[in-house]
């Protein structure tokens, strides 16, 4: 048996369901024991992305004792973008 966390986080509300499962348990699986799928329906982990301490990992990965299983939401923007825009804004204000 391992402790894991599952965490998942909204602008106004985070939750982190702490469990003890069986070390050959997937991460999927994992996510489904944590509930977070009932509480936030709006997760769908075909189109949502998960990770361990910020580096994706896939639904049929096994975790470590002790692993943060994150679930991230789908960005609203591209940063690469907001930057090139920002740089964009930039220059065209130095330039007058």
């Amino acid at each position: 048996m391992i402790h894991v966390e599952v965490v998942y986080a909204l602008p106004d509300d985070q939750r982190v369901v702490s469990l003890v499962v069986n070390k050959e348990l997937t991460v999927e699986q994992i996510i489904e024991r944590s509930g977070l799928l009932t509480l936030f329906p709006e997760i769908d982990l075909s189109v949502n992305k998960v990770g361990v301490f910020s580096r994706n990992i896939k639904l049929d990965a096994v975790v470590r004792d002790k692993d943060r299983i994150e679930i991230y939401r789908p960005l609203l923007a591209d940063p690469k973008e907001i930057r090139r825009k920002r740089a964009q804004q930039a220059a065209e204000k130095a330039a007058k």
